[in-house]
């Protein structure tokens, strides 16, 4: 397992060099480990400048392979001090490209170039007033007061020679800047919609300062994306895990176009799908796509793997793992007709040329593994954190550095129809971390009715696009009520459904209480087995989305 250059990586302890055509103007960010480091990478993909974020610790020469404009490092939740504390070659402050440091990277910057950093008396969390002291390039056409979003427990109490002080609060400098060698630096986050003039700081940074072209677009992304598949796959052929959802269904058609019908779509039945999913996913990806799709219904394999499992991880890596074989199964007999038919092609050693495509995206890269930093593995998505070390094929991840409403709006570009593309999220793992505790196939059946009215009600007040995602779990708690006039034991389900722009965070939707009302109606009626409903108001954080 090796990684090269092509954006193709099975060792998920490493990270591919670049996975964007180097043609465009990039802005590289340096992950300290701060949750909010995706933030930054939205906000300039905003500008229309694509932006990629890279652990603190790569080396130089991968940082200046994506040949960037600029550089941004991030905020973290260490001290400089600490033993442990994220660290990047300190060379990268001396490469002469325009530099931005965001709190702990304020800090970075600081310590490593002769200042000193120390705990301050009155830590700073939330919101606070910024006094913009010195009009710098950074600066420019900012008020002179700003309301920021602070988080911070260490501060700057000596500038590093060279360094002015540009900005401040009552108990602490927020911003510092020497401009002659291109760096600059605020205590306080921009990135962030509580920081009020956030978006032009760092447009000042990227578009002004590091001069940054704005032609990173979805046609753009599209070309390069084509192109670099084509050359990665040359005369191979590829298979791609597709689910139906937004991301599989984007990454396939993108595929499509780079290697026509080289591109088979096996879609799996791990026996946790919604009600009556097999059948219509079939047929729209065939019939509104165009793809050429093979349907396994697989099942009976994934509920004997679940059997007796309650662990949400152990859920995860058994599907991951299963999913992969299913692959692997149906790869090897693509690829034994083709040798039939005397095109397959192989490799300098002699096998099969075969790939896996896959919809990945970041939020499931972030939450899943430290792949682009020291941030805390959240959850194993099950096609991360959950594939199998030794897996045959080789993977092409090209959504695997954008968030779900930038997939969206590349499908649009690629002609995709909005029934597809406005589609809700719906875990890889499917219904098995919506089933708490074991999975089995009777609950498998109640979840399936119950989701079912979840979703037809959401459709039927007009709200399906509205909220992110809506969804109904099971729990593994029964409860007595009264049906009929006779005393019942059932279970208890629950209703989800929020609000959220990348998945990342996420608010609790208030659905009207009238829709409520129907829908817990609806389900202690109509699905026998369930005889409660309670509605999930828990946000992200400090919850997730998905209750395993």
């Amino acid at each position: 397992m090796s990684c090269g250059e092509c954006g193709i990586c099975i060792d998920f302890n490493c990270q591919p060099r670049y996975t964007v055509s180097v043609d465009s103007s990039t802005i590289v960010i340096l992950d300290f480990g701060a949750q909010y480091t995706q933030l930054i990478a939205r906000r300039i993909r905003e500008f229309n400048v694509f932006s990629v974020v890279v652990p603190c610790t790569a080396p130089l020469e991968d940082i200046l392979a994506y040949k960037p404009k600029g550089i941004i490092l991030s905020g973290g939740p260490s001290s400089v001090y600490d033993a442990d504390a994220p660290k990047a070659d300190p060379k990268v402050l001396e490469l002469g490209l325009p530099t931005l440091g965001i709190c702990y990277g304020m800090q970075f910057i600081t310590h490593h170039l002769g200042g000193k950093v120390v705990p301050t008396d009155k830590r700073e969390y939330g919101n606070a007033r910024v006094d913009v002291i010195a009009q710098t390039k950074l600066f420019a056409g900012l008020p002179a007061k700003l309301d920021v979003w602070m988080s911070h427990g260490d501060s700057v109490a000596e500038l590093a020679p060279g360094f002015t002080l540009t900005a401040q609060t009552d108990h602490a400098p927020a911003g510092i800047a020497d401009e002659k060698r291109g760096i600059w630096a605020v205590q306080f986050h921009p990135e962030v919609h509580h920081t009020k003039n956030g978006t032009e700081l760092l447009r000042n940074f990227v578009l002004n300062i590091c001069g940054a072209k704005a032609d990173w677009t979805p046609e753009h992304f599209i070309q390069s994306t084509v192109e670099r598949i084509r050359k990665q796959v040359g005369k191979g052929y590829a298979i791609c895990g597709l689910s139906g959802g937004v991301d599989s269904s984007v990454a396939a058609v993108l595929v499509q176009r780079a290697i026509g019908d080289r591109l088979t779509c096996i879609f799996v039945n791990n026996g946790v799908l919604r009600k009556d999913e097999f059948t219509k996913v079939q047929a729209s990806m065939r019939d509104k796509l165009g793809l050429k799709v093979v349907a396994v219904d697989a099942s009976k394999r994934f509920l004997s793997r679940l059997a007796g499992i309650t662990d949400p991880e152990t859920k995860r890596k058994v599907i991951g793992r299963e999913f992969i074989s299913v692959f692997d199964d149906e790869a090897t007999r693509i690829l034994q007709e083709l040798e039939q038919q005397g095109v397959a092609q192989h490799d300098a050693a002699g096998h099969e040329i075969a790939w896996l495509v896959q919809g990945t995206l970041y939020p499931d890269v972030i939450e899943s593994s430290s792949v682009k930093g020291p941030s805390q593995t959240i959850k194993s998505h099950h096609n991360v954190g959950g594939l199998p070390e030794n897996m045959k094929l080789k993977l092409i991840e090209p959504l695997r550095d954008l968030f779900k409403d930038e997939v969206r709006r590349i499908g649009r570009d690629l002609g995709m129809p909005d029934e597809i593309l406005e589609r809700q999220p719906f875990p890889g793992p499917g219904l098995a971390v919506r089933i708490l505790g074991e999975v089995t196939p009777d609950r498998v059946a109640l979840l399936q009715d119950a989701d079912d009215i979840v979703v037809t009600e959401i459709k039927r007040a007009g709200l399906y696009r509205e909220v992110w995602q809506s969804f109904a779990v099971l729990l593994p708690v029964k409860t007595v009520g009264v049906m009929g006039d006779q005393r019942t034991y059932a279970y208890t389900c629950a209703v989800r459904a929020v609000h959220s722009e990348d998945g990342m965070t996420a608010d609790w939707a208030p659905l009207p209480y009238e829709v409520l009302k129907t829908i817990s109606s609806r389900i202690v009626n109509e699905v026998p087995g369930i005889n409660r409903v309670v509605y999930d108001i828990t946000s992200k954080p400090p919850g997730t989305i998905e209750w395993e």
